[in-house]
């Protein structure tokens, strides 16, 4: 019998051991991606933690900045680095929503209707100003980015992974733009800015790009398989009790009217975003476990856009709010590994 104990510690250590292993790999994995993208992107450092952590947990991105701040290059330079396939959508009024999932048209070659396929039967789609397609449009990406499937005459099409939307929109121009509804931003993991670059960052990057294109010579880092590796590896990244508590109490308090004046709170899909973007920085960060400041680096990229406040449409105020509605909540303190 004590043996049998004996062999069966040795086992879970052994285990325990491998699983070591295996999320340093995958945080190497995300080190080197990180380290290829910082090639072509000057400064950005946390807005690359932050893709790098929804691209780890499975989720998707929308990026809101003006133009010229590098959020097509971010995107192309991910789908560079991982040697995944790349497609862009550039959205306009007049786009339909064939053109984003594909259609079914007669081939008279074959005398039989042919399926062609859309932008979305890619690894990393770039929905190029969102915002700019009509909610019609913007639709047809529901079921893809909740799914990962498309269902065009009623034929369901599994899309392969790793699929990882990449959606961009221009907050300073309005006209001819169609607000993203509540259902559509629930389902991005994380809404972020690009930010502004300093003094020196512009200098660093006329140098880089004045005689070339750095874009251009950007070769893949990583295999299929160990991203695979990663986004499984992310969903085992632990999360303790205390910390699952934590994330539970934020978005309670983000529905709480009194606390935080919210017209409407985070979805218990927001919840479950939290943890996942919780984990895959973690993972990003080089660790098999979560930590507190990892979570409150993905609060407000995860919940803002998740929230509602009356009379309130612009990010900065909403940030305010849900601030406003999670500072009431106390940072518990443990020793977070297993």
């Amino acid at each position: 019998m004590l043996k049998r104990e004996r062999k069966l510690k040795d086992d879970e250590k052994g285990l325990d051991r491998v699983s070591e292993m295996s999320f340093a790999e995958s945080s190497q994995v995300l080190a080197k991606i990180q380290n290829n993208i910082a090639k072509v992107m000057i400064g950005r450092e946390e807005t690359i933690r932050l893709l790098l952590a929804s691209f780890a947990a499975g989720g998707h991105v929308l990026i809101e900045d003006v133009p010229g701040t590098g959020k097509t290059v971010m995107a192309r330079s991910l789908a560079a680095s991982a040697g995944l396939a790349f497609s862009r959508i550039q959205f306009t009024p007049d786009l339909l929503p064939s053109d984003v999932t594909g259609l079914n048209y007669f081939n008279q070659e074959k005398s039989r209707f042919v399926f062609r396929q859309g932008p979305v039967f890619s690894n990393i789609l770039l929905a190029d100003e969102i915002n700019r397609a009509t909610p019609r449009t913007q639709s047809a990406l529901l079921e893809c980015m909740a799914e990962s499937q498309v269902t065009v005459d009623g034929e369901t099409r599994k899309l392969e992974e790793p699929f990882f939307v990449v959606a961009t929109q221009n907050p300073v121009e309005t006209l001819g733009t169609f607000p993203l509804p509540e259902a559509q931003l629930d389902r991005f993991l994380m809404k972020i800015e690009m930010g502004s670059m300093s003094e020196e960052e512009e200098i660093q990057m006329i140098g880089r790009f004045i005689e070339d294109q750095p874009l251009e010579h950007l070769e893949a880092v990583v295999s299929l398989q160990e991203i695979s590796t990663v986004r499984a590896d992310c969903r085992r990244v632990y999360v303790h009790d205390d910390l699952r508590r934590y994330v539970a109490q934020l978005v309670q308090r983000t529905r709480n009217r009194i606390s935080g004046a919210m017209a409407q709170g985070v979805s218990p899909r927001g919840t479950l975003s939290l943890i996942r973007a919780a984990q895959g920085y973690a993972l990003v960060q080089g660790r098999d476990y979560v930590v507190p400041e990892d979570i409150r680096a993905v609060t407000y990229p995860v919940l803002v856009h998740r929230c509602l406040a009356s009379g309130i449409t612009s990010d900065r105020e909403k940030e305010e709010r849900v601030s406003i509605a999670v500072s009431g909540v106390e940072v518990p303190t443990e020793d977070w590994r297993r």
